[in-house]
């Protein structure tokens, strides 16, 4: 069910593993359902990224630059995450769902810019907010064990404006289903 979700809308894996493993398998602490939740999110992540790479949507230096800065970030907010009793970890986890929540019910002023590209040009404008983002977002995706398109989504379209959706690159060759 998760991997289906995640693969459906480009996240979600965590935010409904960790409460799946900790409330209906009956994992005993958060930080072991965190710690699982991870691995299997991660596998589902990589092979909906195999399929966007065929399809030519990833916007690879906007990705690469941002996943490091998140990695970074990931590091401390973890080690932040391990110092936080599990329950009051599940509670700001909560918290957070709904916060998060609310800001996706507020419409996008535009549909995005997908033409978006980090170039000599855009470094100055927008290499700091990926790599801002990039850090904040992955803290709060180390601290809570969470990411995908819950945070990272949102991170990348705040920091460059690209839209939620990349349509394909290969649009030029006809579905079989279509002849």
């Amino acid at each position: 069910m998760v991997g289906f979700v995640l693969g459906l809308v480009g996240g979600g894996g965590s935010i409904l593993a960790v409460p799946l493993l900790v409330y209906v398998v009956g994992v005993p602490s958060p930080h072991i359902a965190i710690g699982t939740s991870a691995i299997a999110v991660a596998l589902s992540a990589a092979t909906n990224l195999a399929g966007h790479a065929r399809a030519r949507t990833v916007k690879w230096p906007c990705a690469i630059t941002f996943a490091i800065a998140g990695m970074i970030g990931a590091a401390g907010g973890a080690q932040l995450g391990k110092m936080v009793d599990g329950e009051r970890l599940l509670a700001l986890f909560g918290a957070l769902m709904i916060v998060i929540g609310i800001m996706m019910l507020k419409p996008r002023k535009t549909a995005g810019n997908p033409d978006v590209k980090l170039t000599r040009e855009s470094v100055p404008r927008l290499l700091p907010m990926l790599i801002g983002f990039g850090l904040v977002i992955g803290a709060m995706s180390g601290f809570f064990g969470i990411g995908g398109g819950f945070l990272i989504v949102p991170g990348l379209i705040g920091a460059t404006a690209m839209p939620l959706i990349m349509q394909s690159a290969r649009r030029s060759f006809p579905s079989p289903l279509s002849a």
